[in-house]
């Protein structure tokens, strides 16, 4: 009986081994597959409006307009197809950005116009409004790092498009969205600073200006004891 109850829990164990490792691979598939797919957008959108900016000598200006037109194509895919704004947004996104970097486009304005865009979407389909923030978000910030944009530049303008638009919505996605993006700004600039040390030599002159202060005021100091002793004699 118990050789039998022995093989019977090794078999057991192995059942559950392979269950383990059959999720495993399906789960890695998957996300493998996801990848993929948020490449074919990111590739998709870019293309499109770098493409619709070619045509124009006013990048700036229709850059705004089509950001918006390619964020309504979006909800209106993910609504057809049934599929969550929120798995597309940061794809979409980042796509905007590198289409109007590959025109030589405002990316700075047109991240607040994206993120703006997104969240209004958000709210008028009834996805959650703060998960799309930050996929768009995200999506304009690796896109920034990825063209070698002002990245903490971007990530301001893009936390306080989100900020205007939730606050347009209400109080409660105001707050939502807020607690969301807590730290995405900060984030970025400790990215920044270790990416870029040339930040350094305004520390090294305060630092002087400051060491310097010390021997000014011991330079003052020094008549006043001379000064007394005189008035002694």
């Amino acid at each position: 009986m118990k050789d039998e109850e022995i093989k019977g829990t090794k078999a057991y164990r192995e059942d559950l081994g392979r269950v383990g490792t059959a999720v495993k691979d399906g789960v890695v598939s998957s996300l493998k597959g996801l990848n993929e797919i948020e490449a074919e957008i990111v590739s998709l959108v870019r293309n499109t409006v770098a493409d619709s900016l070619k045509v124009t000598a006013d990048v700036a200006g229709v850059s705004m307009n089509v950001t918006k037109e390619v964020m309504k194509g979006a909800i209106s895919a993910t609504e057809e197809v049934g599929t969550g704004l929120i798995l597309s947004t940061k794809s979409v996104a980042k796509g905007v950005i590198m289409g109007v970097g590959d025109v030589g486009g405002d990316v700075v304005a047109v991240a607040s116009q994206t993120v703006k865009g997104a969240i209004k979407g958000a709210s008028e389909v009834g996805a959650d409004v703060s998960l799309v923030a930050r996929r768009a978000v995200d999506g304009v910030i690796e896109a920034g790092k990825e063209i070698g944009g002002n990245v903490e530049e971007i990530a301001k303008v893009a936390v306080g498009g989100a900020m205007d638009a939730a606050s347009a919505i209400g109080t409660t996605a105001m707050r939502a969205v807020k607690e969301m993006l807590i730290g995405v700004v900060e984030g970025v600039r400790e990215v920044a600073s270790a990416a870029y040390p040339k930040t350094s030599p305004t520390v090294t002159q305060t630092e002087r200006k400051t060491s310097a202060k010390p021997e000014a005021s011991t330079k003052v100091k020094k008549p006043a004891p001379s000064g007394r002793g005189k008035a002694k004699v």
